[in-house]
């Protein structure tokens, strides 16, 4: 745990993470989930105070999750049970953070139901201000912090008007306890819940966007990530790694508790010693010489999104396959990935990427089975014919889905801005649409030279 945990402090800032910012959004697979789990795990918090400051003191309660915990918070039909009854998302959240005060202060208030908590909630606003000035005041005391964390919202609801008025009235709650400075709340969102400005229309919103941070790999952080993983690999797998990375580095990784590996700095870098490991795992070239590509720079490359994103996820899918792969089709290969099979590694991770995306927006693989076999680069004329042909000349049957794309009133240019804002797209300079190889592979499409498209339906 400690490996992975603290692997995740190479993306942004640890400090900043638990402490700083109060709204963090990312794609799928740069680590929200990873990190919220993390945030309300002591054994983690006590492990990583040493790299960030003040952690070991944070008292960290749910507020929502994927985990049912309800205890703690409404899941998504008690929440739309409570919103129906005349009930808004404001006073939800009010209840919630009351039943965490409560436990803080080791007080009580009417839980036997989620709408006696509400109700009280709005019924003794006094008795709920005095509860949250007892409840920061007892942190101070005991120089402690209380943290409340939420995560996956996409969970509230099925409507993105009624998820956006979640969310919205989720941060307005967050940004009250910005008064307190031993009690903090932080958010967790998809990229696609926060850019929608609509949950920021409140006053003083400004206040709290400027603590937001968008969590990202650079990819410096991924090869970061990848050598601390594998320096922390158990027993002989551990070992190996570690001895090349000696080779290099000319030292070896330093030993922290519980016989867990920490990289240098330098190695976390973007430089020579990044580049050379890589080498020793991957080779010079993509092929027989360097027109191919650089094996260190083409697979980080070929694992980016529409907006030139790779996630953790992503890469290390693909480093996996492409070593499973070598082992199979090449055992006598002079390194561990042998370069066709990081081809076939990215084709293993864009199969994953598109799993995980009809896992999150089902209607992606309706869009997509139609495009099957284009070639892309094209015009956006090619995709919207193929999408009349076969769904219509309106995607209006999307509005039963499970959060249907945003804007699919808006017709098909509408999808193709959906589709740009989730990295699946990319528009042209001269205005034809463009897919990266994480999800041009998965999908089926084609693309003159590159990567070749994975030849199975994808999953539904």
């Amino acid at each position: 745990m400690l490996a992975a945990t603290t692997s995740l402090l190479f993306a942004i800032d640890g400090d900043q993470t638990w402490s700083g910012y109060r709204i963090l959004f990312g794609a799928r697979g740069v680590g929200k989930t990873f990190w919220s789990s993390a945030l309300r795990s002591p054994e983690v918090r006590e492990l990583l105070g040493s790299s960030v400051p003040d952690l070991a003191r944070v008292e960290v309660y749910p507020g929502f999750g994927f985990a049912s915990s309800l205890a703690a918070y409404p899941d998504g039909a008690m929440f739309g049970d409570l919103l129906s009854k005349g009930g808004d998302a404001y006073q939800v959240w009010r209840a919630v953070v009351a039943r965490w005060l409560a436990a803080v202060v080791s007080d009580s208030v009417p839980c036997h139901s989620w709408e006696a908590t509400v109700d009280w909630v709005k019924g003794q606003p006094e008795t709920f201000g005095r509860l949250l000035e007892r409840a920061a005041a007892h942190c101070v005391a005991k120089a402690r912090i209380g943290l409340i964390v939420f995560d996956a919202l996409d969970r509230s609801s099925m409507n993105w008007q009624t998820m956006d008025s979640i969310v919205r009235d989720l941060l307005r709650v967050v940004l009250s306890l910005k008064s307190f400075p031993a009690l903090h709340g932080k958010v967790f969102l998809r990229e696609d819940q926060f850019i929608d400005l609509q949950i920021a229309d409140f006053p003083d919103a400004s206040k709290l966007l400027s603590t937001r941070v968008e969590l990202t790999w650079a990819p410096h952080d991924l090869h970061g990530l990848l050598w601390h993983g594998l320096c922390n690999g158990p027993d002989r797998s551990g070992r190996l790694p570690r001895g090349i990375y000696q080779g290099v580095v000319g030292s070896a990784p330093t030993c922290v508790a519980d016989e867990a590996w920490v990289i240098a700095d330098t190695v976390k870098r973007e430089g020579r010693f990044q580049r050379t490991l890589f080498e020793a795992l991957a080779g010079k070239w993509m092929g027989r010489d360097r027109r191919r590509g650089i094996p260190y720079s083409w697979t980080v490359g070929h694992l980016a999104d529409g907006r030139g994103r790779a996630s953790p996820r992503s890469f290390l899918a693909a480093i996996r396959a492409a070593a499973e792969d070598t082992q199979e089709r090449y055992p006598d290969h002079s390194v561990a990935l042998h370069y066709e099979s990081i081809k076939r590694g990215v084709q293993k991770a864009s199969d994953i990427r598109v799993w995980e995306l009809a896992e999150d927006y089902p209607w992606v693989n309706t869009l997509m089975s139609p495009l099957r076999g284009l070639t892309v680069p094209c015009a956006f004329e090619a995709i919207a014919d193929r999408w009349v042909e076969n769904l219509g000349e309106h995607p209006a049957d999307m509005s039963s889905a499970r959060l249907p794309p945003e804007h699919y009133e808006q017709g098909w240019t509408g999808i193709r801005a959906d589709l740009e804002t989730l990295g699946i797209f990319e528009s042209m300079k001269d205005g034809r649409v463009n897919m990266p190889d994480l999800h041009r592979v998965g999908f089926g499409l084609g693309r003159r030279g590159g990567v070749k498209p994975v030849t199975k339906v994808a999953r539904e």
